[in-house]
């Protein structure tokens, strides 16, 4: 039987592969679409023995060492990540930012930056639409802003940004990545495989000589940190290039030291790089609220704070919920560990933490990890370490949830995890009340 016709396969049926698929066949290309859900690895071999795929699209969930991906590579079948596919039909200017922690919140502030100083730009990737949604009616625009996670750059080819941004690089996806060199290294993919252009790359200072064969093709490097040696840094609520204050951040939600010395110190170099008025960056930072589930203040009851983080889905960014922390803190934590090493969050445990309320399936290796710091109370679900910790807490302190944990093993993502907290939150306020 001979094979048929040349297509595209795209593996998983999630908002990505769905989105490269509608992109595809909007431009006319054969598309087979496999999800694990509802296709076997005996399905996937049957259509790679009758058809001619030119490409396999890959959603970021499929790991590079996954079952179905050994396969396709066994056919010599070109693989393409979603965010490369979708890029790749853009015809104007990208920035790309990836990082352990405060991905979300830097992209979605430069694009409203961006949108207000009156430029046409479309922002997606790992955070909102992906970028093949994106690609299938706003190809011409003045400025992409993708937020760009490890998933999505294992396996890219050529993608080269206008401006690759690393803000940290911190213990995250191990369970994945195997390894921080692995991790590390992948994230410098963000700086470009150069054939037609070069990246603009902006990074943290301490991280240059661990990039330096990434950084050597290079269009131009910027540091930043805490460091005044670096090109951007932070110091008392400013930011600072080169010794000359540019942006006075304080009052706004960036004010808190470690935004600063990251996302602040990011975005005055990506607006300058572009040359935006810092006046237009410093009006978007007051205008700035934050986004859901990322240190989301809910409400204050009865003088006790309620603050939902459940965005922070590893320890170091529970750590940076912590220090944003005034006041005594009820942390709320658990799900699955991406970590092993959890002893480096300690001094901040001790620091901050009145008690700690553990849930899920890392609970009994938190309990013990950190037992000796911190009275730690295990819990079986959410609701139970919510409850016990409304009955502890007292007027001036934090009720956190930032479980520095992943929320599989009782919610099917972050956000839901984030709307079961607000919603306790609302059901005490209302108990409280009556």
């Amino acid at each position: 039987m001979s094979k048929s016709k040349y297509m595209t396969l795209i593996i998983g049926a999630g908002k990505s592969g769905i989105a490269a698929q509608r992109l595809l066949q909007k431009e006319g290309v054969t598309t087979v679409l496999l999800d694990e859900k509802t296709h076997t690895i005996d399905d996937l071999l049957h259509y790679l023995n009758i058809s001619n795929f030119t490409q396999a699209i890959i959603s970021p969930g499929f790991p590079v060492d996954h079952p179905w991906i050994n396969l396709i590579n066994k056919f010599s079948i070109p693989l393409l990540s979603e965010l490369e596919l979708g890029w790749s039909r853009f015809k104007g200017r990208s920035i790309a930012i990836t990082g352990s922690n405060g991905k979300s919140s830097v992209a979605k502030w430069v694009y409203e930056i961006l949108k207000n100083s009156k430029f046409k730009v479309c922002l997606g990737g790992n955070f909102g639409n992906p970028v093949s949604e994106l690609a299938i009616n706003n190809s011409d625009i003045d400025w992409l802003v993708l937020e760009v996670s490890s998933f999505q750059l294992e396996i890219i080819q050529s993608f080269s940004p206008t401006i690759g941004v690393i803000l940290n690089v911190l213990p995250n996806h191990l369970d994945r990545h195997i390894s921080m060199e692995n991790y590390t290294q992948i994230k410098g993919r963000i700086f470009g495989f150069p054939k037609t252009f070069k990246t603009h790359a902006i990074l943290p200072k301490r991280l240059v000589q661990f990039y330096k064969t990434e950084l050597s093709s290079a269009s131009s490097i910027t540091t930043f940190g805490d460091d005044t040696m670096a090109d951007y840094y932070a110091m008392n609520g400013a930011i600072f290039f080169r010794n000359d204050l540019i942006l006075d951040l304080r009052s706004t939600f960036f004010s808190k030291r470690h935004l600063l010395e990251c996302s602040g110190c990011a975005v005055a170099a990506i607006m300058n790089k572009i040359n935006v008025n810092m006046l237009k960056v410093q009006e978007s930072a007051f205008l700035f609220r934050g986004l859901p589930h990322r240190f989301e203040f809910i409400k204050s009851i009865q003088g006790v704070n309620f603050i939902n983080d459940s965005k922070s889905t590893n320890l170091s960014a529970m750590r940076a919920a912590l220090q944003s922390c005034e006041g005594g803190v009820h942390l709320l934590a658990g799900g699955i560990l991406k970590e092993e090493n959890l002893t480096f969050i300690k001094e901040i445990l001790v620091e901050k933490v009145n008690r700690l309320y553990v849930f899920g399936e890392a609970a009994k290796v938190m309990k013990n990890a950190w037992d000796d710091a911190v009275t730690c109370l295990v819990l079986s679900k959410l609701e139970d370490a919510f409850n016990l910790a409304c009955k502890n807490a007292q007027p001036g302190d934090n009720i956190l949830l930032s479980p520095g944990c992943s929320s599989f093993d009782q919610y099917r993502s972050f956000e839901e995890r984030g709307s079961k907290f607000k919603n306790l939150v609302m059901q005490w306020n209302k108990n409280c009340r009556s």
